[in-house]
């Protein structure tokens, strides 16, 4: 069984944008950090907001973002149990990054109904450019 990429940064080559991607490799981590930019979320408020992951993806995910020190997770001892998740320090210094990204989305990536498009700041699809 190979090893996610976020346990080999160790071994990259010193590519910065190779070695900070890896630790926002997966569909989700990107996503969670978006949504915990505005404040601490409870698991469940998270899945709320993240429809199309499953539990155990998020799960998953989340605990990669704590391993890594992005998050921190505080647990409440009450019935029934009660977890939150922020953005630690080092977490809140990807904000402009993670900002950058979103205002690139809503600038150029179109959602139809069969998908997503990119455009050009024109507005002309980016596959008719390339033609």
């Amino acid at each position: 069984m190979s090893l996610p990429r976020a346990k080999l940064t160790k071994n990259f080559p010193g590519c910065p944008v190779e070695a900070t991607l890896s630790f926002l490799d997966g569909k989700w981590k990107g996503v969670i950090l978006f949504h915990l930019m505005d404040g601490t979320l409870r698991f469940n408020e998270l899945r709320r907001k993240l429809p199309a992951v499953t539990q155990r993806m998020l799960t998953k995910q989340l605990r990669e973002l704590e391993d890594c020190g992005l998050i921190s997770r505080k647990v409440y001892p009450v019935v029934p149990p009660r977890v939150e998740y922020a953005m630690t320090p080092l977490g809140e210094t990807l904000k402009p990054v993670i900002k950058a990204l979103a205002a690139w989305g809503d600038e150029h990536v179109f959602c139809r109904p069969d998908g997503m498009e990119l455009r050009e700041a024109s507005g002309v699809p980016a596959a008719a450019l390339q033609a």
